[in-house]
């Protein structure tokens, strides 16, 4: 699994902020597309709610093939 780490500067990030952030997408409509088509684990809860909250110590995993990981900057 390929692994990234992220620090953000504010209290959270969204997960569709966080995916364009990473350039894993680069608009809101593939964000859409991306949480639609594909397994997105945070914590290990499901979800595919775009503007779900992201906070540093947060593990985001998309298909078990890539885990981002929110630190504070």
């Amino acid at each position: 699994m390929d692994s990234k780490n992220v620090s953000i500067e504010t209290e959270y990030i969204t997960l569709g902020q966080l995916l364009k952030y990473t350039n894993l997408v680069s608009t809101g409509g593939e964000v859409k597309h991306l949480i639609e088509s594909n397994r997105i684990l945070i914590n290990g809860n499901e979800t595919n709610k775009r503007g779900k909250k992201i906070y540093p110590g947060d593990e985001i995993i998309i298909n078990n093939n890539l885990s981002v990981k929110v630190d504070k900057n």
